[in-house]
């Protein structure tokens, strides 16, 4: 089927990934802005950041129970429909459960190709799905990018598989 990326090879579940269903995910990427401000914390600063805010919610509003402030969701419909978008691909890589004896992930593509990486380096890599808006039909259905953004105009393209080994 096209549009949509297996995970096999050494891993505990075999999965399917369907980008076109990202757009909703929060877990979503600006990608316009992603690689420009990306900023650089101590985890303890964050932390205090956060606790910081919710105590003051909490003094301004009244404490509210269950918690609701991760299930309230805004969507931004403009950005939706015009922005470029991608997602992390460590959560669907801890997801597909990579087996002990496994080292490397290969990515293979339409044309032949096939690019390699460790394992490591493979969590940190970024699928680009959405292109101002559009999904990525030509040479998609995602585009690979590696965390620093350095190949964002030269992505890896036409992904038609990920194989753990």
């Amino acid at each position: 089927m096209q549009g949509i990326i297996p995970i096999k090879g050494a891993v505990t579940y075999n999965l399917t990934l369907d980008p076109t269903v990202w757009i909703f995910d929060d877990r979503k990427l600006d990608l316009k802005t992603y690689f420009d401000e990306k900023p650089v914390q101590e985890e303890d600063e964050k932390y205090l950041r956060e606790v910081g805010a919710h105590w003051s919610r909490e003094i301004m509003e009244g404490a509210v129970f269950p918690p609701t402030l991760k299930t309230e969701r805004k969507f931004d419909r403009k950005g939706m429909v015009t922005g470029t978008f991608g997602i992390e691909i460590k959560p669907f890589l801890n997801n597909a459960g990579i087996k002990e004896d496994a080292t490397e992930v290969v990515f293979e593509c339409r044309n032949g190709e096939e690019h390699t990486f460790s394992i490591e380096e493979a969590k940190t890599l970024i699928f680009k799905y959405s292109q101002d808006g559009k999904p990525l039909t030509e040479d998609g259905p995602v585009h690979i990018l590696l965390a620093d953004g350095s190949n964002i105009d030269n992505p890896i393209t036409h992904v038609e598989a990920i194989r753990v080994q």
